[in-house]
């Protein structure tokens, strides 16, 4: 039983991306694909695809997650979960925060989906802060 899949997601991408694999498959869920998309969008990632019924283990849906860089050239240094299941973390768009002075960024979940920090700050949209990435 997973307490916190979002969690389990960012740390195989850590992990993943520590050990210099290219490539990471996980149990695919509505929350981890839009997470997965907004790192793709962002740059962190090159490649986010829905894997089907019939290539998946288990004959469950998998998404597969293709990270950029290897090694110490690894574009996702330090992935990091805000809010968890124990303390949830909401802001509002003025108190998104600036993640490593705008060089990284922060995903929020926000009445209209999950979007990155600064676009949830230039709809003028606050929710639940997930994560950060740099």
């Amino acid at each position: 039983m997973q307490t916190d899949p979002l969690a389990d997601f960012l740390t195989t991408i850590r992990n993943a991306a520590r050990a210099s694999k290219s490539e990471i498959r996980v149990p695919w869920s509505r929350m981890r694909s839009d997470v997965a998309h907004i790192l793709k969008n962002e740059g962190y990632v090159l490649e986010v695809e829905k894997v089907s019924d019939k290539e998946a283990k288990a004959g469950k849906p998998e998404l597969r997650v293709k990270l950029r860089g290897t090694g110490k050239t690894r574009a996702i240094t330090q992935i990091t979960r805000i809010s968890k299941p124990g303390r949830r973390q909401y802001v509002g768009s003025k108190e998104i925060p600036r993640v490593l002075g705008g060089m990284g960024i922060s995903v929020v979940s926000t009445p209209r989906g999950v979007m990155a920090g600064h676009q949830a700050k230039k709809q003028n949209l606050g929710g639940e802060l997930l994560l950060t990435v740099y």
